[in-house]
């Protein structure tokens, strides 16, 4: 028996989504009231796009696009380097907000949010788009920034509905008008749906959202995996991915990169990034109690070439001691002495708990046992006099110079105007106050 497609029902559920409208360059105009109206870019110290205000994108500038074609296209461009402390407390502060209406909220990413409104409507004696509208406004007057917001039966709907009208847009897709919102939608424009699945839809005529939403059951069934069935259920407003409430645990991977400027060929100077990645990236996988049974290495040229290569571990570990030698023969593998560098990452992939693991007869429990000790100790002084206060010797020369140098070499405010109490390393969770102009 199939499911019939299209609900009929206005709102058996209400899911909100909540997207921040070029955050980052809307977090710099909020702290700058000066720069309110004017093109802002962020990514100065990466000399690409990171982030680009609707008054830069009106001019053509877009994600991902060099400094030196920003300048082509915008002039006027104010380009800053990435304060992200500071937008993180932006964050921090929003997610706040979002929880004063409803104890559901999920943090999406960053800037986004997905919050459960069902039920909500008695509490605040209105319909759902009013709710919606305070928690708008919440936002945009507390933190000066403005958001996008989409109400409907799903997920897959509501983020439908946050995308439809930004910025500054407020759409409510109830369940009787669901079609009128998929009709016009390309079929790729979907939430989890790419390009290759796109292409694949349009051999059976499946060229927008609602096409695929009418689609028999059975056909999805059919040619279309688990993920895309889900996505299918919600497009016909029956809700099926919740919103998860609690943060996230557990990764599969976990990936850190560092970008550098002038590019550079200096192989101790890049081994050091390197060396500073697994750092991190250990840093965060002990945070969770995993082990990574695969390490990927991987440069970028000044070219945006991107080389990697995959290396097994003899044992599941989130130790840096146990991976430099793995590392050392990854960098070997692709570091060319005859390219410039401007970027280097690893990552750490086939984790697993810790707790699961069971050591051989051929591991050393001991020196195991002692590591542990040694890196607790390491995570003990890092949180209490911040990161990086006992780091490896390998990863030294990345504190002797600095990662972006000459024009790039600009800080954020937060690094220079440092609050009583606070070092270069450590910030107080010191809550953002709105300068009203």
């Amino acid at each position: 028996m199939t499911t019939p497609p299209l609900t009929i029902h206005s709102w058996p559920q209400a899911i909100l989504h909540l997207d921040a409208d070029a955050f980052f360059a809307s977090c710099e105009q909020a702290i700058h009231p000066e720069l309110k109206g004017r093109p802002v870019i962020t990514g100065k110290e990466r000399g690409i796009v990171a982030a680009a205000s609707y008054e830069a994108k009106a001019k053509g500038v877009k994600r991902g696009m060099r400094l030196f074609e920003v300048k082509k296209v915008c002039p006027d461009a104010v380009i800053m380097p990435s304060d992200y402390e500071t937008y993180s407390l932006f964050s921090v502060r929003m997610f706040e907000i979002l929880r004063r209406f409803s104890p559901d909220v999920e943090e999406y990413s960053i800037d986004e949010a997905f919050v459960d409104l069902t039920g909500l409507r008695r509490s605040f004696h209105g319909p759902y788009g009013m709710i919606a509208e305070q928690m708008q406004t919440a936002v945009e007057t507390e933190l000066g920034i403005t958001v996008s917001v989409g109400v409907s039966l799903s997920k897959v709907l509501a983020k439908i509905g946050s995308k439809h009208n930004k910025p500054h847009g407020l759409t409510l897709i109830p369940g009787r008008d669901i079609h009128i919102f998929l009709c016009r939608l390309p079929v790729e424009k979907l939430w989890g749906i790419g390009p290759n699945t796109a292409a694949f839809l349009r051999k059976f005529r499946i060229d927008t959202a609602l096409e695929f939403a009418k689609k028999d059951e059975r056909f999805i069934q059919e040619h279309l995996s688990k993920p895309y069935h889900e996505i299918w259920h919600e497009l016909n407003g029956r809700s099926v991915y919740p919103v998860v409430t609690e943060a996230k645990g557990s990764y599969q991977s976990i990936s850190k990169t560092r970008t550098f400027t002038p590019p550079s060929n200096d192989k101790t100077f890049i081994y050091a990034q390197l060396a500073r990645n697994l750092e991190n990236a250990c840093l965060k996988a002990r945070r969770y109690n995993l082990g990574a049974t695969r390490l990927m290495v991987f440069l970028r040229t000044q070219e945006f070439r991107d080389y990697g290569v995959e290396i097994k571990v003899s044992r599941p570990t989130s130790y840096p001691l146990d991976l430099f030698e793995p590392l050392q023969r990854g960098f070997d593998q692709l570091f060319d002495p005859r390219s410039s560098y401007r970027q280097t990452g690893v990552v750490l992939a086939g984790l697993m708990p810790m707790a699961s693991v069971q050591y051989t007869l051929f591991d050393d429990s001991t020196k195991i046992e002692k590591m542990s000790k040694v890196y607790k100790a390491v995570d003990r002084l890092s949180e209490k006099f911040g990161k990086y206060t006992v780091h490896h010797a390998a990863s030294l020369p990345t504190k002797l110079q600095a990662r972006h140098e000459g024009d790039r070499g600009d800080v954020p405010e937060r690094m220079t105007e440092l609050l009583r109490g606070e070092n270069r390393r450590q910030r107080l969770g010191v809550p953002l106050l709105h300068i009203k102009v």
